[in-house]
């Protein structure tokens, strides 16, 4: 009875003995887990939001919050002129959009020199209408009102130039077209201040208009006249020449005198001819 019991207890204490084992050897191995999950997660890169283009945008395109999405940038590695959040990007107050300067692949951040500020145009071509074209005039100082044009201004245009007509030719001035909208002068497209000489100016004008002054400027000379702020006058068609100008009457065709007819016969009396008056028949 002794040795059955002697040899429970033996079995017992082997038991024991090994659950204690695996149980450190566990506790062992969760440990060492665990200090390897707090040195990768120490060794995780840190990251920061950053907005990224969601599709291909182009030149002169709108950004709207369609075209972007928030990812995850590592901290060391994000470009200047990133944006971080969206009401700096998209501010709630400013009604007017941001334009794409620079193209953007899909993903690539969006940067601050590759868009404008709100309500800021990229140029010309975003200050034209739907079929509208620009249309460059030369100009000098006296075609260009001595350099008081500035953008945004606008002009009624005049034709001077040299008509044929009923077998002559004569100076003509004309109006060929009014209220025309001014949207750079040379190579600036913003308003400036003071006088400034102007080479060129730029219209923007109808493509059937673009025809109409590229004609005219080929064959003969474009004036501008400055409309004022809010004129709205109609103008109706204006043609000037020299004779209306100088308030000349064409002088009237002479009347033609009929010449009294004579009529003759010579007939010789010897060495001397003699025309002998005879009455006209016909």
């Amino acid at each position: 009875m002794r040795m059955i019991f002697g040899l429970v207890l033996l079995a017992g204490l082997a038991l024991a003995g090994g659950a204690v084992y695996m149980a450190k050897n566990y506790i062992g191995a969760y440990q060492a887990e665990l200090a390897n999950a707090r040195l990768n997660q120490a060794q995780v890169v840190p990251t920061q939001t950053v907005y990224v283009a969601t599709r291909q945008l182009g030149y002169g395109e709108r950004l709207t919050q369609e075209d972007v999405r928030p990812v995850a940038w590592p901290q060391s590695a994000i470009p200047e002129g990133t944006f971080g959040d969206i009401e700096v990007l998209f501010p709630a107050n400013e009604e007017e959009p941001r334009l794409i300067v620079r193209a953007m692949e899909k993903d690539e951040a969006v940067l601050a020199v590759k868009v404008t500020e709100p309500g800021e145009d990229i140029g010309l071509t975003t200050r034209l209408e739907r079929g509208m074209r620009a249309f460059a005039i030369r100009v000098d100082v006296a075609s260009g009102v001595s350099g008081f044009l500035r953008p945004g201004d606008r002009v009624d245009v005049y034709w001077t130039g040299r008509v044929e007509f009923g077998g002559g030719s004569e100076d003509v001035t004309k109006l060929i077209d009014t209220s025309v909208q001014l949207i750079a002068v040379d190579q600036d497209d913003k308003t400036t201040n003071g006088t400034r000489i102007a080479r060129t100016v730029t219209v923007a004008v109808r493509p059937e208009q673009v025809a109409a002054l590229a004609q005219a400027q080929s064959t003969g000379t474009l004036s501008l006249s400055l409309v004022g702020v809010g004129d709205d006058t109609e103008l109706s068609e204006i043609e000037v020449d020299q004779v209306s100008l100088l308030g000349l009457k064409e002088a009237a065709p002479a009347p033609k005198v009929e010449q009294k007819r004579e009529c003759s016969i010579r007939t010789r009396r010897g060495a001397e001819v003699v025309a002998i008056p005879i009455p006209c028949t016909n």
